[in-house]
């Protein structure tokens, strides 16, 4: 089996790498994904080169055989599966997306709002390239799709592949796990379909990328989550609670996505991330910089060097969503979900093997497992929404959720209509869609000041001018 990773030069790779190895060795937490040729892809030879120095420094035991290549459609070639990882612009084209829309008062946070948008315009068209490649050269392949705002590009890749293209992220089903493990169950067991009465785990989660709710959770058929909100050390345990405020989750009567953060904080964030000497954008590219020149300098250290950049960058995530006390570094609870790559592994292993697994994807409002119509009615059927799904060797089968009203499917469709024309304006090249998707946002007080914001990304950033300059 042959598994590329478009982005092969990215920070995600060992991870997966170490995971396949030991499912070769027979070990570890997936025996029976055997994968023969892991395929690197990245437009960058020197990533690629630098992580090949950290593959074999690292020298996982039994780790497939590792190929890497430039050229897009020598990679896609033969592909059973593709995670499709890619960063256009790199660390400094986030710098632009933060620092043009704080400029203007304005959230610039890579997936939410603006800033995400941006990242979106100059991402869609290379997306887009690889889905007309997959479709030619390996149509049978499924491409699992981490690249970031994952909502929007799995549905712009949907147009060309539709549903053998799934979106993943890993925070809906880390907050359903660590849900689980506050309540004192297995966490393990949120997978697990079926089973013993008395040691099920049922939730109900719906949304879309980086904006959901968790708005039930059983154990052995008994609801537990009004009770857990309730308990002030049972909300410790759980980020999302810290973060956005115990007051605000329990008028919810829910938990929100840790990125909810941004909408119901917004204006505390923006002066959080203005307060802070550095953007996340900033960091990362500093960072960046320095971990591929010392692997290029020293390679046989590369492995070393890799593990303390990855570890600085998991213990700083989303550090303005934190009090100052807690931003040095995150609880180990609050990381034990086990990142994109488990998702992604979790996904392949069901696909590949038969092993059903429960799970919760970015995938189509029509596509629901019943065939009774759209999951949620409020939104269009090519929508790329976020539930809980059954995996297995038929594919991907969303399951229903519970009816989704108030101001939080105000939010859902507000923020859809916004996407769809994120997706369009980058299709077309119209950068008066590309100006009422900035306006149209929740997190927006001005279409004027979003018409700056838009100007300033044209201006600063050639990959999204180069989207509007074919009109």
């Amino acid at each position: 089996m042959k598994l590329v990773i478009a982005g092969g030069g990215g920070f995600r790779v060992p991870q997966v790498a170490e995971v396949l190895a030991q499912a070769r060795a027979g070990t570890g937490t997936y025996p029976g994904l055997i994968v023969d040729e892991l395929c690197l892809y990245d437009s960058s030879q020197r990533r690629l080169d630098v992580m090949r120095a950290v593959l074999t420094d690292l020298d996982y035991p039994q780790a497939p055989t590792i190929t890497s290549t430039t050229n897009l459609r020598e990679a896609v070639a033969g592909a059973d599966f593709i995670f499709s990882a890619i960063r256009v612009g790199g660390a400094h084209g986030r710098v632009v997306d933060e620092r043009v829309a704080l400029a203007h008062g304005v959230l610039g946070q890579e997936t939410v709002g603006v800033g995400g948008y941006a990242y979106a315009f100059r991402t869609i068209p290379p997306a887009m390239a690889l889905a007309r490649a997959v479709r030619d050269l390996a149509p049978e392949a499924w491409v699992i799709n981490f690249t970031n705002p994952a909502g929007i590009i799995t549905q712009a890749m949907r147009t060309v592949l539709g549903a053998r293209v799934v979106g993943i992220c890993d925070t809906p089903i880390g907050l359903v796990r660590r849900v689980t493990a506050a309540l004192g169950a297995d966490p393990a067991r949120v997978s697990v379909i079926g089973g013993a009465a008395g040691d099920t785990v049922d939730f109900d989660y719906v949304g879309l990328n980086h904006l959901g709710w968790l708005r039930s959770l059983s154990l052995g058929g008994q609801e537990r989550l009004p009770g857990l909100i309730a308990d002030d050390a049972a909300l410790d345990h759980i980020e999302e609670a810290r973060t956005i405020g115990v007051d605000w989750i329990r008028t919810l009567g829910m938990l929100p996505n840790e990125y909810l953060f941004y909408y119901y904080l917004n204006r505390e964030s923006v002066a959080r991330i203005l307060a802070e000497e550095h953007t996340r954008g900033e960091f990362l590219e500093r960072q960046q910089r320095a971990f591929y020149e010392a692997a290029e300098k020293e390679p046989g250290s590369a492995g070393r060097l890799w593990i303390e950049a990855h570890s600085e960058r998991e213990a700083t995530y989303m550090a303005e969503s934190r009090d100052e006390s807690e931003r040095a570094g995150r609880r180990e609870e609050d990381i034990a979900g086990g990142g994109y790559q488990q998702v992604a592994l979790d996904l392949m292993t069901a696909v590949s093997t038969g092993a059903s697994a429960r799970m919760i994807l970015d995938v189509g409002n029509a596509d629901a497992a019943d065939g009774a119509g759209l999951i949620i009615p409020q939104l269009r059927e090519d929508a790329v929404i976020e539930v809980p799904c059954v995996v297995d060797a038929e594919g991907v089968h969303p399951q229903r959720v519970a009816t989704l009203g108030g101001p939080e499917l105000g939010l859902v469709t507000t923020v859809k209509g916004c996407e769809e024309l994120v997706v369009d304006a980058a299709l077309s090249g119209d950068r008066t869609l590309a100006w009422r998707a900035l306006a149209s946002h929740p997190l927006v007080d001005s279409v004027n000041v979003a018409r700056d914001v838009l100007n300033g990304y044209l201006d600063q950033n050639p990959q999204v001018a180069e989207v509007f300059s074919r009109r």
